[in-house]
């Protein structure tokens, strides 16, 4: 069967939920278009009553740490949430300590969502897949689809909220948010994070350290 879905049905499930575009979209293909089941799957993930609580304000969090064995990568990541409450309980230095270690693990990331990516970066990483040679030769409607699906991917491997959870491979970092959300009954955000790698930017021997770190995360 199609997996088509129809922009009505996304809007229809989203105006229902309060769920995001694209996790409207991938609950319809899931559910095979029907609405009932797409709204059970938005509830059962939490997605639907954490988008309404998205717009508050996080004033209140934590800036937690963490070093990878070795001392040789180190995170420091701001969590936020709204009340002081919260910011005190073991789930929230829980969820703190779990993004520390995707950030320590996850050495591509360099902004938590696309909306913080600058412009000049897009046009750059724009501009370099506009000069490959692979697609030099193909017709300019053809190029511009590939280019766009190029700078997607590119743009998701620099954020944060799209990377795969690593402990569990079958969410990513934003949904795992969205479920702590619904788990704390409040609004909860990364705001900023510093990653720091020994040596970074002098001359020395190549280390492998995303392998090394994802290594250490799965046995645990």
């Amino acid at each position: 069967m199609s997996n088509e879905i129809s922009v009505e049905s996304i809007k229809e499930l989203r105006s229902k939920t309060g769920a995001g575009m694209m996790d409207c979209k991938k609950a319809l293909q899931a559910s095979e278009g029907k609405v009932d089941l797409a709204i059970e799957a938005l509830r059962k993930k939490g997605l639907a009553s954490a988008h309404k609580k998205s717009s508050r304000v996080t004033t209140e969090g934590l800036i937690a740490s963490y070093i990878h064995a070795g001392s040789r990568v180190g995170v420091l990541v701001e969590l936020n949430c709204e009340t002081d409450f919260v910011a005190r309980s073991d789930d929230f230095h829980d969820l703190a300590h779990d993004i520390s270690m995707q950030l320590a693990a996850s050495q591509s990331v360099e902004y938590v969502s696309m909306s913080d990516i600058p412009e000049r970066i897009i046009l750059q990483e724009t501009n370099i897949e506009k000069e490959k040679d692979d697609i030099a030769k193909k017709p300019e409607e053809i190029k511009k689809q590939i280019i766009i699906g190029r700078i997607e991917k590119r743009l998701k491997e620099l954020c944060l909220m799209d990377q795969v959870f690593i402990k569990d491979q079958s969410i990513s970092v934003e949904e795992l948010i969205k479920k702590k959300i619904v788990l704390m009954g409040e609004n909860i955000k990364i705001r900023r994070f510093q990653r720091f790698i020994l040596g970074e930017g002098l001359q020395r021997k190549s280390d492998n350290f995303t392998q090394e770190v994802s290594k250490m995360i799965y046995n645990n």
